[in-house]
């Protein structure tokens, strides 16, 4: 019988439950709109309290892979590794590569555009704004592609580098990284 690799804590239960609440939140609000009711805006106010608590704990975690220090890329490092890929040489991971780090900006990012300008179309200065309403439903629109290329992103990772990336993302661990030649985890050595 073959040994099981070694798995190693990545991803917290604060941002696993996060991650999986935003999916749920945001889910909702993009099925059930209800003439925008008030299970479309709750989902949304929901996702944006969501963000604002993953913006903090991006600060405060314990863990580097939940802190933005241990996951966003500089422009060289993201330049580096998209080259990699398109060469179909990118390194594994441990926590976020660099091309999913900005998409976990972006997600963010939008998720906060959205919610803002859902709110911004319930206030009196704002109800009916075509300007507002295209900017949320615009922000939507590209979202849903960008959670599709996500998916399919972790879809590709998983059989790339033979992590499956939905479990990990369910249990918070993964494979552990092999050791180098000097005993130490080598987190990016998986071709």
């Amino acid at each position: 019988m073959a040994a099981h690799p070694t798995r190693v804590r990545v991803w917290d239960r604060f941002v696993r439950v996060f991650h999986w609440s935003l999916v749920a939140s945001f889910a909702t609000a993009y099925f059930v709109t209800e003439h925008i009711g008030l299970v479309h805006k709750g989902a949304g106010y929901l996702a944006l309290s969501l963000v604002a608590a993953r913006c903090v704990w991006g600060f405060i975690a314990p863990g580097p892979h939940a802190r933005f220090a241990g996951f966003v890329p500089t422009p060289g490092r993201l330049r580096t590794y998209l080259g990699q890929l398109i060469r179909g040489r990118e390194p594994r991971h441990l926590g976020h590569n660099p091309a999913g780090a900005v998409m976990i900006l972006y997600l963010l990012a939008a998720v906060v555009v959205i919610g803002v300008t859902g709110h911004l179309l319930t206030t009196d200065a704002f109800w009916g704004s075509e300007l507002v309403e295209t900017l949320h439903v615009t922000t939507v629109d590209v979202t849903v592609i960008a959670v599709i290329v996500h998916v399919a992103a972790n879809l590709y990772e998983s059989i790339r580098h033979r992590e499956n990336m939905f479990k990990a993302m369910v249990t918070g661990e993964k494979n552990a990284p092999p050791k180098a030649d000097d005993g130490s985890a080598a987190e990016r050595a998986w071709p």
